[in-house]
């Protein structure tokens, strides 16, 4: 549980007259981090880990995006706010964060922080290729590499397959250099899986990044266990469907056998779904409230879903 001291020095980080109606929400987020029970025991107990196959590296099974979230301005509310939400996500034990050259400067922002609060050698930092030459990946790798402020991440993935005959080929050369230590692939659409499954096929991989969720549960026909049988590890994203499912929710009660799966909110939720399926090493919601990056961190503890659970909710949401 976090000592009074890091609460005063985190409140001080943030900067804000007291009058400014972002300060109260803050304050509220640091006094939940400050006096919540389930952070004691999340620090005791841990994060449920799953182990990336080419290497056996556990990794926990709820990590962080940057897409949307990480899209501030430096020095401001949302930028200090998001302090308090990374000092609540490595605090509760998560360490795997995504981020990219082209979600808005998200990733600038997240090297900023990450070097600001000396959380670096605690990240598990993926980032992509979004290039569509290999002059231009060079470029754009070198810069990536100043706007993270490193000098190597831990995974590197070709974004949404651009260009992939080409950078995946770059990809493995930085692998060799010791520039990342893994090498993946991304998409987030259902119509990008078959070729997502076609690539697992015929090419070596350490970690493909898909869609999967309540709402579109496609990955689990054939994607998800194929990368079960290569030993590809799996980053899930939209997990919310961007959202959406908050909306379809709103104002209703969690199903009657959620509370055995220590579920107390949707997020949690939506996120367990994911995690249960085998396939899955880590779901990668993104979040700039640091209420919420507590409550999604929750889903990484206590049983997951069984599969009558999770066929009563593609059920629920088709």
């Amino acid at each position: 549980m976090y000592a009074r001291r890091d609460v005063l020095r985190a409140s001080a980080a943030l900067g804000l007259l007291a009058c400014s109606p972002w300060l109260h929400a803050a304050s509220a987020a640091l006094g939940l981090l400050a006096c919540s029970p389930w952070l004691h025991a999340a620090s005791a107990g841990g994060l449920l880990t799953r182990t990336v196959p080419s290497t056996g590296e556990a990794l926990p099974v709820i990590g962080a995006g940057t897409s949307g979230s990480f899209e501030v301005q430096a020095g401001s509310a949302e930028y200090q706010q998001l302090n308090v939400v990374l000092k609540a996500f490595f605090d509760g034990g998560g360490n795997v964060i995504d981020t990219s050259p082209n979600y808005g400067g998200a990733d600038s922002i997240l090297g900023q922080l990450l070097e600001e609060g000396g959380w670096h050698r605690q990240c598990f930092l993926a980032t992509k290729i979004a290039a569509d030459s290999r002059a231009a990946a060079q470029a754009q790798w070198a810069d990536s590499l100043k706007r993270l402020r490193t000098d190597r991440v831990d995974l590197l993935q070709i974004h949404n397959l651009r260009d992939w005959q080409t950078q995946l080929p770059y990809a493995r050369e930085l692998k060799q250099q010791g520039k990342t230590r893994y090498v993946g692939i991304t998409h987030y659409l259902n119509n990008g899986h078959d070729e997502v499954a076609s690539i697992v096929r015929r090419e070596p991989l350490d970690f493909i990044q898909i869609n999967y969720s309540v709402n579109a549960p496609h990955a689990a026909r054939e994607l998800l266990p194929l990368c079960q049988s290569k030993g590809v590890a799996v980053l899930i994203n939209r997990a919310f469907d961007d959202g959406r499912l908050f909306a379809r929710v709103k104002d209703q009660p969690l199903p009657a056998w959620a509370a055995e799966a220590g579920i107390g909110s949707w997020a949690q939720l939506f996120l367990k779904f994911a995690i249960s399926h085998p396939a899955v090493t880590t779901v990668i919601p993104a979040t700039g409230r640091p209420e919420r990056q507590l409550d999604q961190l929750k889903a990484g503890h206590g049983p997951l879903l069984s599969q009558a659970q999770q066929q009563a909710l593609i059920e629920q949401f088709a």
